[in-house]
C-alpha cells in the first residue's frame, strides 16, 4: 500500500484516537497558556495540585508518578517552585535518605487565587458539549481507561 494512502485512510478507531489527542492537546494548551500568563508551567501547577490532593506532602517519587514524569524531571520541576517559595523540600521524618515535598502557605494562596480562573477557562471550552454529552464522554473515557 502507498504510504500516503496508508496515513490518510485511517480505520475508525485510529481516527477517533487522533481526534481525542487533538482535542486534549487543545484543552491542555488553553490551560497551559493561562498558567504561563501567571508565571508558571502547567506541570508545576500539577505538582501543587497533587500535593493538595494528598494533604500537602508527598515523596518526590510519588509526585513523579502522579504527574507522569521521571524522577529526574520532577526534581527539575521542584527547583523553581522551591525558589518561588511555593514548596519546601525537607528530609523525610523517618528515613534520612529521602526527601518529602510540602506545599507552603504561599503555594496554597497561589492556587486559591488562580485555580478558579483556570477552571472557568477550561469549563468554557468544554461548554461546546451539553451536560448529557459531558456525562456520556466521561463514561466513554472511563471505559477506555479501564480497558
Amino acid at each position: 500500500m502507498d504510504l500516503q494512502q496508508y496515513v490518510l485512510n485511517l480505520p475508525l478507531p485510529n481516527t477517533v484516537f487522533f481526534a481525542l489527542v487533538e482535542a486534549t492537546a487543545k484543552l491542555v494548551d488553553l490551560s497551559d497558556r493561562y498558567w504561563q500568563s501567571q508565571g508558571l508551567h502547567g506541570a508545576r501547577v500539577r505538582i501543587l495540585v497533587e500535593l493538595m490532593k494528598e494533604g500537602g506532602t508527598l515523596l518526590p517519587s510519588l509526585l513523579a508518578n502522579k504527574i507522569g514524569v521521571t524522577k529526574a524531571n520532577v526534581s527539575l520541576l521542584l527547583t523553581p517552585l522551591e525558589q518561588d517559595g511555593l514548596i519546601l523540600r525537607e528530609p523525610h521524618p523517618s528515613d534520612g535518605r529521602k526527601w518529602v515535598v510540602s506545599i507552603t502557605a504561599t503555594g496554597q494562596t497561589f492556587l486559591l487565587r488562580h485555580l478558579p480562573e483556570n477552571r472557568q477557562r477550561v469549563a468554557d471550552a468544554m461548554n461546546a458539549l451539553n451536560t448529557q454529552e459531558l456525562h456520556q464522554l466521561l463514561a466513554l473515557l472511563a471505559k477506555l481507561k479501564n480497558g
